[in-house]
């Protein structure tokens, strides 16, 4: 399932295996690779849940331009995942609303 080359981003250059934390299980992905590669590498297709209907979202467009691939990550709300570069270990967290919190009601 992981993701080698995109028509737009191109080729992603593998850096080491690394480990990071996604909604507290530690996962493996390549340094340098997107959060998004590494994620679905690891079967996680959902990376948000709406504000207003709690709908999941994951990526969409892959390229920056909209604002499905949102999640927490180290703590800041809103990084798109698609562009963002993995690190070892991030704490990556599915963002719910505009926060990691399943309760956030917030808009």
């Amino acid at each position: 399932m992981r993701i080698d080359h995109h028509p737009i981003l191109k080729t992603f250059e593998k850096g080491k295996l690394v480990k990071f934390l996604y909604d507290g299980k530690v996962m493996e992905g390549y340094e340098g690779e997107p959060i998004a590669v590494a994620l679905r590498a690891n079967g996680v297709m959902i990376h948000r849940y709406t504000s207003k209907h709690n709908d999941p979202r994951g990526v969409f467009c892959a390229i920056g331009r909209c604002t499905d691939c949102v999640m927490v990550v180290d703590g800041e709300p809103n990084i798109r995942t698609c562009i963002t570069p993995l690190q070892e270990d991030m704490k990556i967290e599915t963002q719910y609303g505009i926060s990691n919190n399943k309760e956030d009601e917030s808009i």
